[in-house]
């Protein structure tokens, strides 16, 4: 393997750990665990109780979607001469991806300030708002999906093709991640409520494929 190949390969397997972590620990950290959708105004002290926690899960969730940018420049590399139409529209997805998951810590942000508004106030208006904001939240996050799923896909495909990881690890990605893609669509637009179990499959995938890709550039 060249040199700019090597280097290629440790950036996509650096940036699929990168973001897989980053999500995950954003999301555990963020403003999910602290919400309680039958009672707002618990929700609104439990956020202004753990701001700090709330406010650092944003930041990690915001370097998510700017490595999301690095991974589809770095996927694109590794496999455009196996498909560059279909590179293209996948560099296309993700970015489109990166752009809409910004726009969710925005109205994360947005919540949290009216937390701290009714914390102060006790205006009991804010909770109305708040509800509203917290379906753009869950709306936002379903949405996101959908470029992220196509684009996975495509791009799965195109690795696998080009031999940048084995056809089991190319097909475990693509089939889970197909399930993201329709669970996440249907729950979007509230047509039926699929459990999170159906998305367990695809969760140690980025992991995998990242470690697989950057131990195989160090020991080529």
């Amino acid at each position: 393997m060249k040199e700019n190949k090597k280097g290629l390969f440790l950036l996509l397997g650096l940036s699929l750990v990168t973001q897989a972590t980053t999500s995950l620990v954003g999301g555990l950290i963020g403003i999910g665990p602290f919400t309680q959708v039958e009672d707002m105004a618990i929700t609104m002290n439990n956020i202004k109780g753990n701001i700090s926690s709330i406010y650092l899960g944003m930041f990690l969730q915001i370097v998510t979607a700017l490595v999301i940018v690095v991974l589809a420049v770095a996927l694109y590399q590794a496999c455009y001469h196996s498909g560059k139409t279909a590179a293209i529209i996948a560099v296309g997805l993700y970015l489109t991806e990166a752009i809409i998951h910004i726009i969710g810590q925005v109205v994360i942000f947005e919540i949290a300030e009216i937390s701290l508004q009714f914390t102060a106030t006790g205006d009991t208006s804010l909770l109305t708002i708040a509800k509203l904001m917290f379906a753009s939240r869950d709306f936002i996050s379903a949405i996101t999906m959908m470029p992220f799923g196509f684009g996975a896909i495509l791009f799965y495909y195109l690795i696998t093709k080009a031999k940048v990881i084995p056809k089991w690890l190319g097909l475990w990605g693509m089939i889970t991640v197909s399930f993201i893609l329709v669970g996440w669509s249907l729950e979007a637009f509230n047509v039926v409520s699929v459990p999170f179990v159906i998305y367990i499959p695809y969760v140690p995938w980025e992991w995998v494929a990242g470690i697989f890709i950057f131990t195989k550039a160090l020991r080529s």
